[in-house]
């Protein structure tokens, strides 16, 4: 004899408020119609449920090349942005071989990469991303500080958990347009 258990929409949320840690709560996003999560102590919101857990958290700076199609096409430079989906990849790409290099021969990137100093790097990265980034943290170098796991848009989060830090990423879709990501801690 088998069991099945069917727990309704009302049901299931009230599972998710009684999992969630201290001073989470759920809410409703006016905008999107969607749960979202809030800390009543912090004011910190996120996406994904908050786990109990240990919080990972992460830093990293980036250059982020918006298009025409990105969730804002502006920049903080108050300019609109012209460039296609295909310039806005190609654009990082190319200041990604501005920090890296070029590999000869046989050499890849990842080998050269691992030749350059994560401080020397970062310096490269930096400057590049004040002079060409089209996202506010331009102004301090790229960096976006520490934030943790549901925080950053998903596909960005995941970018950065899968780099060691002083790896600079390859091109990374996301809402806001193509990025590379340096990670720094």
């Amino acid at each position: 004899m088998s069991l099945t258990l069917n727990l309704t929409e009302q049901e299931q949320q009230q599972q998710q408020r009684s999992a969630l840690p201290p001073n989470w709560e759920v809410r409703t996003s006016k905008s999107r119609g969607m749960d979202y999560y809030f800390n009543r102590v912090t004011g910190e919101s996120v996406w994904e449920p908050p786990s109990a857990e240990k919080e990972v958290e992460m830093r990293a700076s980036h250059i982020l090349a918006k298009h025409i199609k990105s969730r804002n096409p502006m920049s903080w430079k108050k300019v609109p942005v012209e460039r296609t989906p295909e310039e806005a990849e190609a654009k990082v790409r190319d200041l990604r071989q501005q920090i890296i290099g070029k590999p000869e021969g046989d050499e890849t990137e990842e080998e050269l990469e691992a030749r350059i100093p994560a401080k020397e790097k970062l310096a490269r990265f930096g400057k590049l991303a004040a002079e060409e980034s089209d996202c506010s943290s331009a102004r301090h170098n790229g960096d976006l500080g520490f934030f943790g796991r549901g925080k950053m848009q998903k596909a960005f989060e995941q970018a950065v958990l899968s780099l060691k830090v002083g790896q600079i990423s390859g091109p990374v879709k996301s809402d806001s347009g193509y990025h590379i990501i340096f990670r720094t801690k």
